[in-house]
């Protein structure tokens, strides 16, 4: 059998419209060709971008919290006395140290604190009676919003963990 005459046999059982819809999508595929070479040229021309120049370094791009970066930036906390439980010393014989609330570390040892807060609110949050009416938005809005809480209550109750955390690892 010949091809042409399946075709022509085709288009006049759909009325043409087969042929018109052949053409359409020759059409729509040339064109998504030519849009993908377009953008190929383009990153080629100007180089492709890495998520680390996007994003603070040790952050995702997409993070929804506000973090710890530019906590503390005053020449006051290069040279800060610990808080919270760091600052008990059991034994006066132990020299008093300092901890540089502007280094990395320190920022790191308050992402840790950050997360063991964000676990005891998660385990109180559990103890809270709700009615039955949960849906997915309102879980995931009180998610990001007990995240914040984790986050403030790290900057300012004064736990001293992180400060525990940073001694330990000087």
């Amino acid at each position: 059998m010949n091809v042409g005459l399946i075709s022509n046999t085709y288009s006049g059982i759909t009325g043409g419209q087969g042929a018109l819809q052949s053409a359409r999508t020759s059409v729509d595929t040339a064109k998504f060709s030519e849009l993908v070479e377009r953008f190929k040229n383009q990153n080629e021309s100007r180089g492709t971008v890495s998520s680390d120049q996007i994003a603070e370094s040790g952050r995702l791009n997409g993070e929804y919290t506000t973090g710890f970066a530019g906590t503390f930036t005053t020449d006051a906390d290069k040279a800060a006395r610990p808080t919270g439980a760091a600052a008990n010393q059991a034994n006066i014989h132990v020299q008093p140290k300092t901890i540089d609330k502007t280094s990395e570390l320190y920022q790191k040892s308050m992402e840790l604190e950050n997360y063991f807060v964000k676990q005891m609110l998660s385990e109180m949050r559990k103890t809270v009676h709700r009615s039955g009416d949960t849906d997915f938005a309102r879980q995931t809005y009180e998610d990001m919003l007990y995240d914040e809480y984790s986050t403030a209550m790290t900057k300012n109750a004064g736990f001293g963990l992180a400060d525990q955390i940073y001694l330990s690892l000087v």
